[in-house]
């Protein structure tokens, strides 16, 4: 089985097709999301309508919280916070009735899906997290593969049952040993935030026991302009540069 993992695509729907056709030539048997479709950029509307066409489940992210629990919007800095507000006003009312749909994590394909932090968290981040509670999460949950998002950085955390030990996902093959547990963080497809600017999303192929990283381009000068032109806030142009 080949599944195509994407996350925090965050409104940029120009990286979120470029990734869509590597993944259409890509012979995956499914795609999901870990979330954070909208915020940040231009087109969340339309990314959202996007993933309901390809029936892509999709997890929701602390951006999405934040459009049904206003309350969590202190949650932000006030650039996001700014950002966030604008956003909810691009997107229509079918796109705030999904959103308000989804679940804080999935459990399929053996696999544990979650934007945050396992179990279930939209808002933790991972380095947030001690190793003593890392190892007592993994060790309370049955699956052997989390996927997360939510930090824009590609990440491996592996534990053996007694170490935990991290790496960075690299471009390329990533082989999986069968007698570790894994927390694997990949990245963003719309805001990448490693020092590479292309689209990231990985493929698992659960046969071959392995990870493939995607690093995909795009034409990012164009989402910059849409950006400022859709009147969201500078920095948020600034970072996809």
């Amino acid at each position: 089985m080949r599944l195509a993992i994407v996350s925090d695509i965050h409104g940029n729907l120009d990286a979120f097709e470029h990734v869509l056709t590597d993944i259409d030539r890509s012979n995956v048997d499914d795609i999901i999301s870990l979330g954070d479709n909208i915020g940040y950029g231009p087109e969340p509307d339309q990314v959202i309508k996007m993933v309901q066409a390809r029936h892509i489940p999709s997890i929701m992210g602390n951006h999405e919280l934040t459009a049904i629990e206003p309350k969590y919007l202190n949650w932000f800095n006030p650039i996001a916070r700014e950002s966030l507000l604008k956003t909810f006003k691009l997107l229509s009312d079918q796109s705030l009735r999904y959103i308000s749909k989804q679940k804080l994590h999935q459990v399929s394909h053996g696999c544990r899906f979650v934007h945050g932090f396992p179990p279930d968290s939209a808002l933790i981040y991972m380095f947030q997290v001690s190793d003593h509670k890392k190892k007592r999460i993994l060790e309370q949950i049955e699956e052997r593969i989390c996927f997360v998002g939510h930090t824009h950085m590609l990440e491996m955390m592996s534990y053996d049952g007694d170490e935990i030990q991290y790496a960075p996902l690299i471009e390329g093959f990533t082989p999986l040993n069968m007698d570790k547990k894994y927390i694997l963080n990949i990245g963003s497809v719309g805001q990448p935030r490693d020092g590479d600017n292309r689209a990231k999303y990985v493929i698992w192929d659960s046969s071959q026991n392995k990870i493939d990283v995607k690093f995909i381009p795009y034409d990012i000068a164009s989402v910059v302009e849409k950006i400022r032109a859709a009147g969201l806030p500078e920095e948020h142009a600034r970072r996809l540069l």
